[in-house]
Order: C-alpha cells, then sequence, then structure tokens
C-alpha cells in the first residue's frame, strides 16, 4: 500500500498543489487552510495511523515551503493562527491575477519556481559540481524533515501513531544499506536518465533504466510504482529498474501527480501519458516498440490496470482521439495490487488510510465503480473493450496484510469468465514488501523476479540462454537485518 523508501523521500518527491478541477467536489473532511490551497487532514484526535498521516504531512511540509509570499502568512491548525515565514528565498517568481476576494482588488501572487528533475540532472557531476548536488539533496531532506516535524507538533499525533513512525524509522535504518547503495546507483549511474519530460503537467517525469549492451531493440516495461495514491515517487523504482536492466530490459519509471495535487483521474491520466511517451519515443532509446510491457506495484497496480482499460473504451468510442493503442501491450503484470475498491475501503480505514481521505483521493462515493476494474471489466456494455485488453499476470504475496492476496485472485478470476487471458500467481508466506523490496535486497535467486524475467524473454532464445548463465544478483543487506526489517515493518 505504501512504499518504504518514502521515509527516506521528503526531498524526492516534491509536488506542489494544483487543484484546478472545479467539477471536483469538496472532500467530506476537515481542511488545513493554507494561501491559496486547501489540505484534507484527518481527525488530530484520532489515533492515526502511519501511511495517511506521514504522507499528508510530506505533502504540506512541500507546500509549505512551494507556497509563500513577501509578508508573514497565517496558517489556521485547528483553530489556532501560526504565523509562518517564507522558508526559502526565490529562485524566481511570477505574478499571475486571481479572482476578487470579498470585493477586494484582483490579488497577486508568488510562486517559487521548482527546479524539475531535468534541471538538476543537467548539475555536473565533477568535481564541485558532485559536491554541489549532494549537499543540495541533503540540504533539502534535512530542511522538509524538519518541517514535516514541526507541522505534527501542531497537528498533534496518538499514542498509536507514535509507536507506528518509530517502527518506520528502524525499519528505513535496518534497510539502510540497500537504500544508500541503490540510491547511489540512481544519481550517479550514466546508464540512468533520470527526469525525462513526457507531459506538461508538475509530475510528468518518467526514469529511463538502460541495459549495459545496445546490441538490438531491447523489450520494455513501463513501471507505475506504489505508494497509497499519496507519496508515489518514480525513484521508489530503482530496485526494480536496476535489476531488470541487468538482464537486458529497458524500465521506464513512471512519475505522477499525488493526492492532495491531484485525485484519481489526474493519476490516471499522468500514466496513461507516461505510458504514450514510452509507445512512441522509446525506439529513440533503443526499446523495442513491438515489446512493451505495462507494470504496477501496490497503488501503481491499480492506476496502471484503470489506465489500461480507460484506453481500450476510449478506442472502442467514437471520435476518441488516442496517441497510443492497447494493442501495443503485450501483456500487464500487476504486483500487490487491489482491483476492487468497494472491497478494500474498510480494509484501508483499518489500516490508516481512512475512509474520508480515501474517497477524497477516488472522487467520492460515486466514483468507486468507475476505478474499480474488477466491477467496470464484468459491465456488458463494455465487452467490446474488454476483448481488447492484453494478458494480464497478476503477482501477490499470501501474507501481504496491506493488500490482501485475495485482490488479485479474485480480479483475476472474474476476467477469466470475462474472457480475458489472465492468472494470478502467489508467493506462500511473503508480505507486501517481502516480493517488492526484501527479497531483491536478500540477493540469489527471487522467485517474482525470475517469473518476471521468463515471461519477458519468453519468445528470445537468445536472452533465455543469458538470463541461464547470468550470475546471482548481490546481496545488500545483511540477512539478520532483513529479517528485523521484516519484524518491526509498519507495512
Amino acid at each position: 500500500m505504501s512504499t518504504p523508501s518514502a521515509f527516506l523521500g521528503f526531498s524526492l518527491s516534491t509536488p506542489f498543489f494544483n487543484d484546478q478541477n472545479p467539477r471536483r467536489p469538496h472532500p467530506p473532511c476537515r481542511y488545513l487552510k493554507m494561501n491559496p490551497p486547501m489540505l484534507p487532514i484527518t481527525n488530530p484526535s484520532a489515533s492515526s495511523a502511519m501511511v495517511a498521516t506521514t504522507s499528508l504531512t510530506a505533502n504540506a511540509a512541500t507546500m509549505l515551503i512551494q507556497e509563500h509570499h513577501d509578508e508573514t502568512s497565517r496558517l489556521l491548525i485547528d483553530g489556532r493562527a501560526v504565523d509562518t515565514k517564507p522558508f526559502l528565498p526565490r529562485a524566481s517568481s511570477y505574478t499571475s491575477t486571481g479572482t476578487p476576494v470579498n470585493g477586494s482588488s484582483f490579488y497577486q501572487q508568488r510562486r517559487r519556481r521548482i527546479a524539475s528533475d531535468t534541471s538538476l540532472a543537467s548539475l555536473t557531476m565533477d568535481g564541485g559540481g558532485r559536491s554541489e548536488y549532494v549537499a543540495h539533496a541533503a540540504s533539502e531532506t534535512y530542511l522538509l524533515t524538519r518541517l514535516g516535524f514541526k507541522l505534527l507538533r501542531y497537528l498533534g499525533v496518538g499514542y498509536r501513531w507514535i509507536t507506528r513512525f518509530l517502527a518506520l524509522g528502524c525499519y528505513a535504518l535496518l534497510l539502510m544499506p540497500g537504500f544508500i547503495q541503490v540510491g547511489y546507483y540512481y544519481f550517479f549511474s550514466s546508464r540512468v536518465r533520470r527526469g525525462i519530460v513526457y507531459g506538461d503537467q508538475p509530475r510528468n517525469r518518467l526514469d529511463l533504466y538502460l541495459p549495459k549492451n545496445s546490441d538490438g531493440p531491447k523489450p520494455v516495461v513501463a513501471f507505475v510504482t506504489g505508494g497509497a495514491w499519496i507519496i508515489g515517487y518514480k525513484a521508489w523504482g530503482s530496485l526494480l529498474g536496476q535489476q531488470l536492466s541487468e538482464r537486458d530490459i529497458i524500465v521506464a519509471c513512471i512519475d505522477y501527480r499525488n493526492f492532495p495535487q491531484g485525485t484519481i483521474s489526474d493519476m490516471v491520466n499522468d500514466a496513461s501519458l507516461g505510458v504514450s511517451f514510452v509507445c512512441n519515443n522509446i525506439a529513440e532509446y533503443g526499446g523495442d516498440p513491438n515489446r512493451i510491457y505495462l507494470m504496477g506495484q501496490s497503488a501503481g497496480a491499480h492506476i496502471a490496470a484503470c489506465t489500461l482499460l480507460e484506453q481500450a473504451i476510449k478506442e472502442c468510442g467514437e471520435g476518441e482521439s488516442t496517441s497510443w493503442s492497447v494493442s501495443q501491450i503485450k501483456a500487464y503484470f500487476g504486483l500487490s495490487g487491489g482491483y476492487n475498491l468497494f472491497n478494500l475501503i474498510d480494509h484501508f480505514h483499518s489500516r490508516g488510510l481512512y475512509r474520508s481521505i480515501f474517497l477524497s483521493i477516488m472522487e467520492g462515493e460515486q466514483s468507486l465503480h468507475q476505478y474499480s476494474p474488477e466491477v467496470m471489466v464484468q459491465d456488458p456494455n463494455i465487452k467490446t473493450a474488454v476483448s481488447r485488453l492484453p494478458p494480464i499476470i497478476l503477482f501477490h504475496g499470501t501474507a501481504d496484510y496491506s493488500i490482501p492476496a485475495d485482490a488479485s485472485k479474485s480480479f483475476a478470476e472474474t476476467l477469466q469468465r470475462v474472457g480475458v487471458k489472465a492468472e494470478s500467481i502467489m508467493y506462500e508466506g511473503r508480505t507486501h514488501t517481502d516480493v517488492f523490496l526484501h527479497d531483491p535486497m536478500r540477493g540469489g535467486r527471487d522467485d517474482m523476479f525470475e517469473d518476471l524475467v521468463a515471461m519477458i524473454h519468453a519468445n528470445d532464445p537468445e536472452a533465455q540462454a543469458k538470463d541461464a548463465v547470468a550470475p546471482p544478483r548481490k546481496r545488500l543487506v545483511p540477512e539478520c537485518m532483513l529479517k528485523l526489517a521484516r519484524a518491526v515493518s509498519p507495512f
């Protein structure tokens, strides 16, 4: 349901608020008033769980930096007015004209220009440039973390949430050896192309992980990362991207707007634009446009499934213009995903992703049907669209308590009943983080990874021969630390 790397990712995920859809109803929950956005928050008196509160805090802390004014502003938190001053100097700004407030004249608002991943990538990695880059990342991480704690002090937290946050801290520390190695590869490897722009929205960026050799077109995986629809970020797929690229597979990790910056329709639209970019441009990077696979993990699996089904429906519509086709996707891989929101809303509420927040993410209860792929594929009105879907393979651990394994089993069975080629592959005793994080960090043979590679290379004898003699993956974290991390994991 969420990605543990989020604990380290305050500086990586830097969305700025962009709620410009007037048709979207106000979410049924309380608000944290800011200038000018409004941020839904949970009831601070309730026993908040780690996922919802930490995620909202990270986004809120980021917006405190990104929305600042010349004069001291007022922040209203639980009825208390708090003076806030700008935290960072402006890099550059622009003046925009807004609507009148209480009959007054138009107001002017300045917003700090957000440095894109592309501009970060343009920093030289030689000598002083590298030191400057690392120093900038470290200072930004420290600042955002400090602001997050400050905001939490204002909001108040419950005993249960505090224990979960401490568990998260221990979990991240135990996996730190792996995080450091993956982070170094992500920032400094010449085979990683970070921050490629695929659209005009704030988070419309993707990362490409390229194989070492370029002897012919390579198969491609377009990957949508998880993060509870709140803290998703393209860098969460860096470990998978690195390891698949070592098997001559190109990986495109697609970023997308998170809540409250966007809701589910924005996320699906962003993912669709990212897939479109991959389908239409991957040949320029050595990819094979005839061997493109779509994959998502956790919340990303849900978003990717919605994207695939929505595209199929568009292709069956009259006069619909599309920039890519589901026929270009050879298969869909869903990892630890949930596909029937009606069956999951109560489970998420018990896990800390409260009903009010979840319904706000999904644009209200009336939209649960539209964004439940398992329910949608049973609609006889879209039977033709469903018939266009590619083969669907769903991976899940039987010990997953973030999203129960029955979510994948049920979706696969439903797809089979409506004529779609589908199967679910269960991994006995594996948790939500085992299949995506612990097992890859353990090194050696990883059942899910080997199954995934075997399916991608199914019709490529040369690639299969290379896979047979591929060296075992190196261990990133000692076994004792992995076992302790699994024991304290709040996910």
